[in-house]
């Protein structure tokens, strides 16, 4: 019987397949059929700095409206009745989801600042979460600001968060680095204790009926596997942290290839959006019967074995590899 048993972030999972973020688990029912159809572990859809500061405000603003018309103003509190923020409705879902499932909750974070971020980190662990899942998406558009300014903030936000909870946290990243490998082991350094490789940044396209720049959702497919996995094949072995694959991955030779690079486990959710959860089962079902025919008994065995360290030609992964893809057209 082929052992397909994992480890991520120090949590034992039953099989490599987690839900990644997204609109999936704003539901506790598709959160629990995502634990019945074979899910390991679900990451929750993220909770934004935007969303933290714009009800700051507003909570500033509400406190402090009539602050000028009489002493009596000081007293006001919200005309809401009960006020509820959405940052506070998404640590109430993440608690119902929690109690909801039997497999890990991994929490998820998407910023770049330091500040209210971390006193966010310290409730979402409160929740009962297994663990965080920090997402720096950060576009860099200054051209004042350095490569090394960009990172050494995205440090200082990990320490703070790390210094401020206990549970796992796993920083998942954009491939949009100048060097890669070295930010990689800063951040392990700093306390993460997992990577998720890569976060998708989503391009916005021209409406040129309406002359306006509009938001499109392109769901990812497996040609975009190719990025992730040759990072991660470079990074296993180099740096000492879990690695989770996310971007691309469709059916179980995308899973397959993830585990064979070095990571710990493969994230999906176009695929889940697109033809429903039951696609996990399906899956399963194909990376057991893969691994029978090919006499792998675990996913321990397979992990990490066609990454750069262990490929009879290392140069695969890197510069060696343009002219020998121009040549296989």
């Amino acid at each position: 019987m082929v052992d397909l048993t994992t480890s991520y972030l120090g949590l034992s999972l039953k099989n490599p397949l987690v839900a990644s973020a997204s609109p999936l688990s704003k539901k506790v029912e598709t959160a629990r059929q995502l634990e019945q159809d074979g899910a390991a572990a679900i990451v929750m859809y993220s909770l934004f700095e935007e969303q933290i500061i714009q009800d700051s405000l507003k909570l500033h603003r509400d406190l402090t409206r009539g602050t000028e018309s009489y002493a009596e103003a000081l007293h006001y509190l919200p005309d809401y009745g009960t006020y509820s923020i959405g940052p506070e409705a998404y640590l109430s879902h993440l608690s119902k989801v929690k109690q909801a499932v039997s497999i890990p909750v991994i929490g998820s974070l998407n910023g770049v600042s330091t500040g209210g971020w971390v006193e966010y980190a310290k409730k979402i662990e409160q929740v009962g979460v297994d663990a965080l899942e920090l997402n720096l998406y950060e576009l860099a558009t200054d051209p004042d600001m350095t490569s090394q300014q960009l990172e050494n903030r995205h440090i200082a936000l990990l320490h703070d968060i790390r210094a401020a909870i206990h549970i796992p946290i796993a920083v998942k990243l954009s491939p949009f680095y100048t060097a890669l490998p070295n930010f990689a082991r800063h951040l392990v350094e700093a306390g993460a204790d997992g990577l998720v490789l890569f976060n998708r940044f989503y391009q916005p396209d021209f409406d040129l009926e309406e002359l306006e720049v509009t938001p499109n959702l392109v769901l990812s497919n497996s040609h975009e596997l190719r990025l992730p996995l040759r990072w991660i094949a470079i990074l296993y072995g180099r740096i000492q942290a879990d690695f989770a694959l996310t971007s691309g991955v469709h059916a179980a030779m995308e899973v397959l290839k993830a585990l064979m690079a070095g990571a710990s486990v493969a994230m999906l959710a176009s695929e889940l959006l697109k033809y429903g959860t039951g696609r996990i089962s399906d899956i399963l079902v194909d990376l057991q019967t893969w691994m029978e025919d090919h006499e792998y008994a675990s996913v321990t065995q397979m992990k990490g074995s066609m990454s750069q360290q262990s490929v009879a030609d290392p140069s695969a992964f890197e510069r060696a590899n343009y002219i020998k893809v121009l040549n296989s057209y």
